[in-house]
């Protein structure tokens, strides 16, 4: 029958007052030996087992019976990234470890150093360096902690040392067992004569808060205020604006997929008035010339599809995107294939922001002419744009309803390249609700 070891008096004020408990409960408490067979409390002794050579792997965490979270979360069988196997040496990540155990955790030296205190005590590590401070004490590790996905991992011996804790991995059932215990002086209360002892009460069992569901996609919708600069109008702003995306970041994988869809309606200039008082909008033509049409409703649309992959944390991604922008006056349809940066929102409950730039180099088009009176009719011609297309906003999602609202400001640039008449912007604020899910 194995035996608790519980954690010598040095380690009364370590960071966590409360039971640390590293795999499932039910591991602990119903595999192991009870702590009537614990070394009496007048002489604690630490140890650490031999952990033999673990396969390399994840390890979920498990602290008062709720898994540990990392921020941001990768998940993995709805559970996160608690512990890493590594070389035959377990991580777990410094932070949320200990932040669990009520510590306040800070960087510094560009994140390199990361420092958790509480009551006194500290813990401090840096990444590449084979020393871990503990109560201003240096001591040093085999391997120093390592950055994984934007996470400090430290080896398993930093939480062990700094709490005085009790550790051992099963290699039956692939899992760390952690367990902390801190040396309590029994009280000794003044005895009152004729007193009747009180009869012992026992504590509840601790309930674990309520986990928050991680999200994997989106849909949503916004109305737009935007202005438009081209051939046809100079910044006219018009209500029949709309935006709409969606995107989804696969489980278990670095990457995601997105799309957005924009449309742009406007009222074109009128800068000519005949003598019968009709208004028309005098334009440049492709062709390089310039022509009259009568005052009209222009709308273009424009698409966009990308295949992102997670590069930072949290939710920043690269990626490769493929455009294409539609118009109702008869100018061709532009293709062009680009690639860009883009930070999607967690989702969470409460505000987070969100954002993307994507550039196209060449989005081209071909167009011919079919006017008999033009000098140029059957002529085709390649008409050639750089465009850039940007958006940054904020959204509020409310508990654990799956809506929430969304606004921010967004836009695109194109450059005229080839036969294209001049450079044209669509650009304003918008508002709007999704659906996460």
């Amino acid at each position: 029958m194995r035996t608790w070891l519980i954690p010598s008096k040095t380690h009364a004020t370590a960071l966590c007052p409360r039971a640390v408990v590293v795999a499932l409960a039910a591991l602990v408490f119903c595999g192991w030996g009870t702590a009537a067979n614990a070394t009496p409390q007048t002489s604690y002794v630490i140890a650490l087992a031999d952990f033999g050579s673990p396969p390399s792997g994840k390890i979920p965490i498990i602290f008062n019976d709720h898994t540990v979270y990392t921020k941001p979360d990768i998940l993995k069988q709805q559970r996160v990234l608690a512990a890493l196997v590594k070389g035959s040496r377990i991580y777990v990540p410094l932070r949320s470890m200990l932040e669990e155990m009520g510590a306040t955790v800070s960087t510094t030296d560009g994140g390199k150093t990361v420092t958790a205190s509480k009551s006194g005590a500290s813990v401090s590590v840096t990444l590449g360096k084979n020393e871990v401070v503990i109560n201003g004490e240096k001591r040093p590790l085999d391997v120093p902690p390592v950055m994984y996905r934007g996470i400090v991992l430290v080896p398993v011996r930093v939480i062990s040392e700094a709490l005085g804790a009790y550790v051992e991995w099963l290699p039956a059932r692939h899992i760390v067992v952690i367990r902390y215990i801190p040396a309590v002086e029994a009280p000794h209360p003044v005895p009152t004569p004729m007193a009747t002892p009180a009869p012992p009460i026992s504590s509840p069992t601790p309930t674990a808060p309520p986990e928050e569901k991680t999200y994997q996609g989106f849909i949503q919708a916004a109305g737009a205020s935007s202005r438009t600069y081209n051939e046809f109008a100079s910044g006219q702003r018009c209500c029949r604006s709309y935006l709409a995306s969606t995107a989804y970041a696969f489980k278990n994988s670095p990457f995601a997929i997105k799309g957005d869809y924009r449309r742009d309606e406007y009222v074109t200039a009128e800068n000519v008035i005949d003598s019968f008082g009709n208004h028309y909008t005098n334009f440049n033509t492709i062709d390089g010339g310039s022509a009259f049409t009568p005052v009209f409703l222009a709308r273009q649309t424009t698409w966009d599809a990308r295949l992102e992959y997670q590069v930072a944390a949290p939710r920043i991604y690269i990626g490769a995107g493929y455009l294409q922008a539609i118009t109702n006056y008869g100018y061709p349809r532009l293709n062009a294939f680009g690639g860009g940066v883009e930070k999607l929102p967690d989702l969470r409950s409460g505000l987070d922001f969100f954002g993307s730039a994507f550039y196209y180099p060449s989005a081209s088009g071909d167009y011919t002419v079919t006017d008999a009176a033009s000098p140029n009719n059957g002529v085709s011609f390649k008409q050639q744009y750089r465009i850039l297309t940007y958006d940054v906003g904020l959204s509020l999602t409310f508990g654990i309803s799956p809506l929430y609202l969304y606004g921010g400001f967004s836009g695109d640039r194109y450059t005229a390249k080839q036969n294209a008449p001049i450079d044209q912007t669509h650009a304003g604020p918008y508002i709007g609700l999704g659906v996460r899910f």
